[in-house]
């Protein structure tokens, strides 16, 4: 049986690696630093955030049926927090945040959005 959970974790691990990649090419060729503004952390806490999400909702998915839409939204202020907790004050240092900064953290941010959102959309749609 295929499992959604698994699926999706491949999935994101390969879409994030995939951009993760682009994204290291795309500053090379504007040149750019590559391994600064904690882009490797944001990359592996995003993932690490959205493989952990989707999988507390997959485990919630008969008890919690109805609520999950709300239990997504809490996990993506869960990483918002997150945000708040590592990057924030390091992006805020020189009391500015840059755009390779908020590139940094929101490319990862917003592929693992896109990608959780996609996911648990198919899926919920197969248990009706």
């Amino acid at each position: 049986m295929n499992n959604p959970f698994f699926s999706f974790t491949t999935k994101a691990v390969s879409l994030l690696a995939l951009v993760f990649v682009i994204h290291l090419i795309s500053l090379n060729a504007l040149d750019l630093p590559l391994f600064e503004n904690k882009i490797v952390l944001s990359y592996i806490v995003n993932l690490i955030l959205v493989i952990v999400i989707f999988g507390i909702l997959y485990l919630l998915k008969e008890k919690y049926k109805s609520q999950l839409g709300f239990l997504f939204l809490a996990g993506s202020f869960l990483k918002f927090a997150v945000f708040f907790i590592l990057f924030y004050p390091y992006y805020k240092l020189d009391n500015s945040i840059t755009k390779l900064e908020f590139t940094a953290f929101f490319v990862p941010y917003v592929i693992g959005l896109i990608l959780e959102s996609v996911s648990l959309s198919k899926w919920l749609n197969k248990l009706d």
